[in-house]
């Protein structure tokens, strides 16, 4: 039972924690505690306790070192000495707060709640002295630096908890160019209070204030998100509760496809995290590798033959410039000389900046597929049109072009490539959710497979196919 010493604010924060998530921070309290050797006498009340710096980031070492012996810290110290200031900044019922350098329970309380289960004007205290020690407004370059430290403490704690799903810093591209590139998109939301938005040197040096962040924090999910999964898994604190980790579950979707290809994707793991936001919140558990010209070659009829009919997916491709980008296709891709598709589909940059680009309503140029024929175009396009396409890979297998001047009308993105026509280098497409159910019953190969032309011209002249079972079994892992 609570004593009249603690606070009513005490007592308002631990009420938003059912008994056992009660009980998950009070074990986690007294590891932290019992750990920096402040802990007071056996009989004193477990409020007593406190908890430095030094003892966090031991113990965050310590905490579970029997999972790796020799595993690396489970967040990087700049986070740790962020989560620190965080909790330091509560002021105390009755007592002037920032004085003291130890962490006393009520506070962690406060902290865990505030930031776990509070609303944008809770979280906003913490997270202004978690971008800086001192008070009062802080500049552009702290934000970025703070947002850095965030990303790059989500993608280091999930690696070392091992929750990547599937995923690796092996078989992804390096990620620190991915950590800048998504901070330089969630700052691109940075929105004074007339509505204008800095960019480039001077949202670097610009004084923002709390109201400002604020806003920030409010609409932009991932800033939230972010905090919570690095203090669930960095602190391994309200990680394994039902219902307690709903908006962390498909931060990172399962990936499927790639265990034994020695691949190196295209996406990195920000980059992952930040399209896989952008999907419809069915479709955001798994990706599973279907095409990659690096395993498949290059050949237009290979990218067909591994593409048509498996529901969602998302392509991206590196042009011989390296610049990375590509589109989400919401149905499943057919040959056929129509635009196909719907709203929920867009074009995205991964490289050299990160960003979503999503339907303006202009006209529904959404997808376009086609193969095999004379007087239609024969390539894969999305958005804008014939000539013109947002994003397009010709038939001729290599050539593509993306052109908006200045804009695509169909998603609004700007050229994609480094220039409007280009040479492809790498190609991915990746379905997205669950296969459908004509598509996960398939195996790998077919003799119209092999010929996906043939395969094009039997759907364009009425024939349904006969030999959708003759194939052989996919391997588990795909």
């Amino acid at each position: 039972k609570m004593g009249n010493a603690e606070s009513n604010a005490y007592r308002n924060h631990l009420s938003r924690f059912i008994p056992e998530e009660q009980s998950d921070i009070d074990g986690v309290f007294d590891t932290l505690s019992g750990s920096s050797g402040s802990a007071g006498a056996k009989n004193d009340k477990a409020t007593k306790k406190t908890v430095t710096l030094a003892a966090l980031q031991a113990s965050l070492s310590l905490l579970f070192f029997w999972l790796q012996a020799y595993a690396r810290e489970p967040l990087p110290e700049q986070m740790t000495v962020r989560l620190y200031n965080g909790m330091k900044s509560i002021g105390l019922t009755g007592k002037s707060s920032g004085l003291s350098e130890q962490i006393v329970k009520e506070q962690f309380v406060i902290f865990m709640s505030n930031l776990l289960k509070g609303n944008a004007e809770e979280k906003i205290t913490i997270i202004m002295r978690m971008i800086s020690k001192a008070e009062g407004p802080v500049k552009g370059k702290q934000i970025q630096e703070f947002t850095e430290d965030l990303i790059m403490s989500v993608v280091h704690v999930l690696s070392y908890r091992k929750e990547l799903k599937g995923w690796n810093l092996e078989n992804t591209r390096d990620y620190a160019s991915g950590v800048k590139a998504l901070a330089s998109q969630l700052l691109s939301e940075l929105k004074l209070a007339d509505g204008t938005k800095p960019v480039g040197p001077e949202l670097m040096e610009m004084n923002f204030d709390q109201s400002v962040i604020e806003d920030w924090v409010y609409r932009v999910p991932q800033i939230s998100i972010f905090l919570s999964a690095v203090i669930r898994q960095g602190l391994h604190v309200l990680h394994s509760l039902p219902d307690q980790t709903k908006d962390i579950l498909n931060l990172v979707p399962s990936c499927k496809g790639m265990k034994s290809q020695r691949l190196v994707s295209l996406f990195d793991i920000p980059s992952i995290i930040y399209i896989n936001s952008h999907l419809p919140a069915e479709l955001q558990h798994k990706w599973q590798l279907l095409f990659s010209s690096r395993l498949h070659g290059e050949s237009f009829s290979q990218l067909c033959g591994h593409i048509v009919k498996k529901g969602p997916c998302i392509m991206i491709l590196k042009d011989l410039d390296g610049h990375i980008f590509g589109g989400f296709a919401s149905q499943s891709w057919e040959v056929k000389p129509q635009f196909q598709g719907d709203n929920r589909c867009f074009l995205f940059s991964v490289f050299p900046s990160l960003a979503v680009y999503t339907y303006t309503g202009y006209n529904d140029h959404y997808m376009y597929l086609n193969h095999g024929q004379q007087t239609m175009p024969n390539g894969l396009g999305m958005g804008g049109q014939h000539g013109y396409f947002g994003l397009w890979i010709d038939s001729d297998y290599g050539k593509g072009h993306s052109k908006a001047k200045p804009r695509c009308t169909t998603y609004n993105s700007p050229q994609l490539s480094a220039k409007e026509d280009f040479t492809l280098d790498v190609m991915e497409v990746w379905a997205v959710g669950d296969l459908p159910e004509s598509a996960g019953t398939k195996g790998k190969k077919s003799i119209l497979d092999v010929d996906p032309e043939a395969q094009a011209f039997l759907e364009m002249a009425g024939k349904s196919r006969h030999s959708e079972g003759l194939r052989e079994p996919l391997d588990e892992d795909e």
